[in-house]
């Protein structure tokens, strides 16, 4: 880095260093928050052989989903209200109580309670970054770190899998929690030492809106259930899951109430009334929802129908990982060069429908190089999108909503995932057990919808091929409802006014002028 970053509170010049030894330790904080349940999740079969509690395994990741989606708002206010370090820091410690105490664990009730604790504080992790590259870096800078946020999640992506298995297989599965506590405390005194951000000065005592967290926290909590236990944990229709979509859309009905009078709402209404951020985080929900639904059921096509090792999983998603951190480092060089960003969602939108279709494509005859390249179509879609997003959505904000732009955004990106999965998932298990009825036969209706490669070769070969065709037959059509999806995404990026990013030099009075005159219309409409 060749020039001094600037704070845009302050503009104060910030030592080159300074501000390099800030981004390492957040990277590592992102790490933490990304890696912790692709670690976890290779893992559980042997947590589940030493604590037992297999009825339970679901909430051992559920609970973990469930603090961070409902904490991430709040964690966004709390540092708008009370400064950004002090709750960053804050974060990070209670993330390390939890993974401390849940590598502690005697049964499965403490794990549950402990990995709860544990995703509280990974609510703050990633709010807390963005929010602080944010404060630190001017958007028409940022994009200069695109590569490095992507490269950090294909890390956690690929490694998770490979690090969670060599630390159960030589460690133990302990280990799998202790591991974040060294990493955690290297973020903790980088961050203490190094980041010094702007006193934020109010001219009142700040109110928490403890009705408006609660209502929010019930509406997340309803609807991840919904997505978690819907088709699986209990039918779509069963009395359960309606009573918690009523009540999911009773607390958010009230929350909206809620917020619109509030004198320091936790999620101020008034950030959607830019056109900008309202769709960002209408992209970023979508792209949520078809990225994590990929992840999920490309693997399991490439070991159950091509054959590849579950053990390697997280390497059978380098091509997409590979052209997803590739793309998006020339897009931030390009949008910090230019000041222009409005064609990289069109872009990222075009290449995930165009990637999601080719995938919807594959079948029992498809080669892994195939698969491979229609991957990268869609990791280069992933890479148009995944920091384009946060970048214009904190860009549309005033830098006292910064917290919660970056919060709200990121809570559409993991509500998005919860919808992909759940949805995606349903459409999959429906048709692999459809196509087993009509090719299997008899014992082969009971088969699971996912099997590991050791079960599918104990399977009579007739049946072990109609398997591998009743799951290439649901990737298509999860795939395919991906694409449709996706679409949604692409229409979308054509309304996106091209805002002048903030803090490009000479050309930051008219970012902010044009800034201004976005708000203005978007009011008026």
């Amino acid at each position: 880095m060749s020039e001094a970053l600037r704070t845009p509170a302050t503009d104060q010049e910030r030592p080159p260093r300074s501000v390099r030894v800030v981004l390492l330790a957040l990277m590592i904080a992102m790490l933490l928050a990304m890696l912790d349940n692709m670690i976890i999740g290779t893992a559980m079969p042997t947590i589940v052989g030493e604590l037992g509690g297999l009825a339970h395994l679901s909430w051992v990741v559920t609970a973990y989903t469930l603090a961070t989606a409902a904490s991430t708002p709040i964690w966004g206010k709390l540092g708008d209200l009370y400064g950004r370090k002090g709750t960053f820091l804050t974060s990070i410690v209670i993330f390390l109580i939890g993974s401390a105490l849940s590598g502690m664990a005697q049964d499965m009730g403490q794990l549950i309670g402990f990995r709860a604790v544990q995703g509280l504080g990974a609510g703050g992790l990633m709010v807390g970054v963005m929010a602080i590259i944010g404060d630190l870096i001017p958007p028409r800078e940022r994009g200069k770190y695109q590569g490095m946020m992507a490269g950090v999640m294909a890390l956690a992506m690929i490694g998770g899998p490979l690090v969670g298995g060599t630390i159960t297989d030589h460690w133990g599965w302990r280990w799998s929690f202790y591991i974040n506590l060294p990493l955690g405390a290297v973020a903790l005194a980088m961050v203490t030492a190094v980041l010094h951000l702007p006193k934020r000065h109010r001219d009142h005592r700040p109110r928490i809106d403890y009705l408006g967290a609660a209502l929010l926290t019930v509406g997340i909590t309803a609807i991840v259930l919904v997505t978690t236990w819907g088709g699986t944990e209990y039918a779509w229709d069963s009395a359960v899951i309606m009573e918690l979509i009523a009540l999911g859309a009773v607390a958010l009905a009230g929350f909206l109430y809620v917020e619109t009078r509030a004198p320091e709402p936790i999620m101020p209404l008034h950030i959607f009334r830019s056109r900008n951020f309202t769709l960002m985080s209408v992209i970023g929900f979508l792209a949520g929802f078809v990225m994590f639904g990929a992840t999920l059921f490309l693997p399991l096509y490439q070991q159950s129908v091509q054959g590849a090792s579950a053990t390697n999983s997280g390497l059978l998603l380098l091509p997409m990982l590979l052209a997803m951190m590739a793309v998006s480092l020339v897009a931030g060089r390009v949008t910090t060069s230019t000041g222009k960003y409005k064609i990289f969602p069109i872009a990222g939108g075009a290449l995930m429908v165009a990637g999601l279709f080719l995938l919807a494509q594959m079948d029992t005859g498809t080669s892994r190089l195939t698969s491979g390249v229609y991957m990268a179509v869609l990791g280069a879609g992933m890479g148009f999108l995944m920091q384009i997003t946060m970048l214009v959505a904190q860009n549309s904000v005033e830098m006292k909503d910064m917290g919660v732009a970056s919060s709200a955004t990121t809570l559409f990106r993991t509500l998005g995932a919860s919808f992909g999965v759940a949805i995606m998932g349903a459409l999959f298990t429906g048709r692999v057990q459809d196509e087993m009825a009509a090719r299997g036969g008899g014992a082969a209706t009971q088969t699971s919808a996912q099997l590991d490669a050791a079960s599918l070769a104990r399977l009579p070969e007739h049946v072990r091929e109609a398997y591998q065709f009743a799951v290439s037959s649901g990737t298509h059509l999860a795939f395919l409802v991906g694409a449709a999806v996706a679409v949604l995404g692409f229409v979308a990026a054509f309304f996106v006014k091209e805002v002048p990013l903030k803090g490009a030099g000479p050309e930051d009075a008219p970012s902010k002028a044009g800034q201004q005159q976005e708000r203005l219309a978007d009011t008026a409409a």
